[in-house]
């Protein structure tokens, strides 16, 4: 859609409804990927950020895995709610991304800058989000809606299994997307003047 970097921000929202139709190519998907990777800032430098993407039947085996971990927790009585949600706004969609942090560079930075060895996994953090919200920007200005799921840890051991994930490789958080079937809800918006400090 070509907005500009305000109109951008502006529009993503969190999308419950997924299709599983894409406005652009698998290619132009990827390319998504790889320029986040590319361009977003991490503290030291240090490219923590890996990303997972799952498309088509990959796509559909990670919320198998979901609901079928989830089968196991949830009370029996409430899982029909549970896989009803998962089926409208997550396995519905035409892929998900995985984040992941990897773990042996933030224990290397750990080692090597002691003074700030607390922060590095904080630091880790800040770079995953701020990978989130470029792509999820850039997915919602081509065309699609997304939301973000917290699955973790509890699907990790199975996640890691299927594909071969890197057992360095620390899962964070996983963005469903498709095309909108439904509009964001409504948000409600604190006052800026309780969340704003100017001095001049």
């Amino acid at each position: 859609m070509k907005r500009n970097f305000r109109d951008a921000v502006l529009n993503r929202r969190t999308i419950y409804g997924l299709s599983n139709q894409s406005p652009v190519s698998d290619e132009q998907i990827k390319e998504m990927l790889r320029f986040t990777l590319l361009h977003v800032p991490s503290a030291f430098n240090t490219q923590t950020t890996r990303l997972v993407l799952l498309l088509g039947g990959q796509h559909a085996a990670f919320w198998h895995i979901v609901k079928e971990t989830l089968r196991k927790q949830v009370p029996e009585d409430a899982f029909p709610k549970t896989e009803a949600k998962i089926n409208k706004s997550f396995a519905s969609g035409y892929g998900t991304i995985l984040f992941y942090e990897e773990q042996e560079i933030v224990m290397q930075m750990k080692k090597d800058y002691p003074l700030y060895k607390e922060k590095f996994p904080e630091w880790s953090e800040h770079t995953s989000a701020m990978h989130q919200f470029v792509l999820w920007t850039m997915l919602e200005d081509a065309g699609f809606g997304a939301n973000l799921q917290h699955y973790n840890p509890i699907i990790d051991e199975k996640v890691y299994e299927t594909w071969n994930i890197p057992g360095t490789w620390r899962l964070i958080a996983q963005m469903p997307f498709g095309v909108p079937t439904e509009g964001p809800g409504e948000k409600e918006y604190k006052p800026i003047e309780e969340r704003l400090l100017i001095f001049e």
